[in-house]
């Protein structure tokens, strides 16, 4: 029988994923009303934060969660899912201005006197956002794989709520750099600066996971402690490092390709312009 603080952790837990949602599509409805539909949030962006929420729930519940509580590996799955699956779907759903619209006024005007802030300016310069969101990331991801954070989570169903909800917002703000609208997104260089800043502690931890002599956690796991640890380093390093990779990759491209157009040469070949025979 599940314990009653696990019930109620799973309670507040699917309330608050449904008053998220609840709040985004009230502002996002009220900007079509406003705009048309499709604008300022288009309507991909909105069925991707809809899919990210979705894959929240899925991710504590079911299959997914009977699999976290029998083995280490399926823990990792389930981190995984929730800061390579949720989080950049939440990231890309541009939820800031929808769920402002939908808060009291009282509350919008606090939040607009808190943006407008010294702070909160040095904190949107680019190059700050990227290092402090690498740096959430890191500090997130390494502090609650630490042995004694991850038991603490493990024995308590409020601290491994926390633990999840921070490992989605620390990665949703990660993906937020680069998976915003182009004028709020990061600049390719310091996108780049950015997922390699965050993508080498990640690398780091998944290698301590599968190379340690012996288990990490004191967890009940059974004789096949170290074999789950190490299957769970892989769950950790693959997926992290692959998907961090194709990102790299899309945005160095995407940077080339933007060189090119700029470039004079660039402008001589535009479509419909004969290219200059040399004579």
């Amino acid at each position: 029988m599940t314990p009653p603080a696990e019930q109620w952790t799973d309670v507040v837990g699917v309330v608050a994923v449904a008053a998220l949602g609840a709040a985004y599509g009230r502002g996002v409805h009220e900007l079509w009303a406003r705009r048309g539909h499709g604008a300022v949030v288009p309507s991909w962006r909105a069925g991707a934060f809809v899919l990210g929420l979705a894959i929240v729930l899925v991710a504590q519940q079911g299959p997914v969660h009977d699999a976290a509580e029998r083995s280490l590996a399926g823990h990792m799955a389930q981190h995984m899912l929730l800061m390579l699956g949720a989080a950049p779907l939440l990231a890309a759903g541009c939820a800031g201005l929808p769920v402002t619209l939908a808060t009291p006024r009282p509350l919008r005007q606090v939040t607009h006197r808190v943006r407008t802030s010294a702070p909160a300016r040095w904190l949107r310069r680019p190059l700050t956002a990227a290092l402090v969101a690498a740096g959430v990331h890191t500090v997130v991801l390494w502090a609650w794989h630490l042995p004694l954070p991850y038991e603490w989570a493990e024995a308590s169903a409020p601290v491994h709520a926390v633990e999840h909800a921070s490992m989605v917002g620390a990665a949703w703000l990660l993906w937020a750099g680069v998976v915003a609208p182009a004028s709020r997104r990061l600049s390719p260089p310091i996108g780049l600066l950015m997922l390699f800043a965050a993508g080498m502690p990640a690398a780091a931890l998944g290698a301590v996971l599968t190379f340690a002599p012996e288990p990490i956690y004191d967890v009940p796991s059974g004789p096949r402690a170290l074999a789950d640890q190490q299957l769970a380093g892989l769950v950790m390093w693959i997926p992290m490092d692959v998907l961090m990779l194709v990102a790299a990759v899309v945005l160095f491209l995407g940077w080339l390709a933007d060189l090119e157009r700029r470039s004079p040469a660039g402008r001589d070949l535009r479509p419909g312009l004969p290219e200059e025979v040399p004579t």
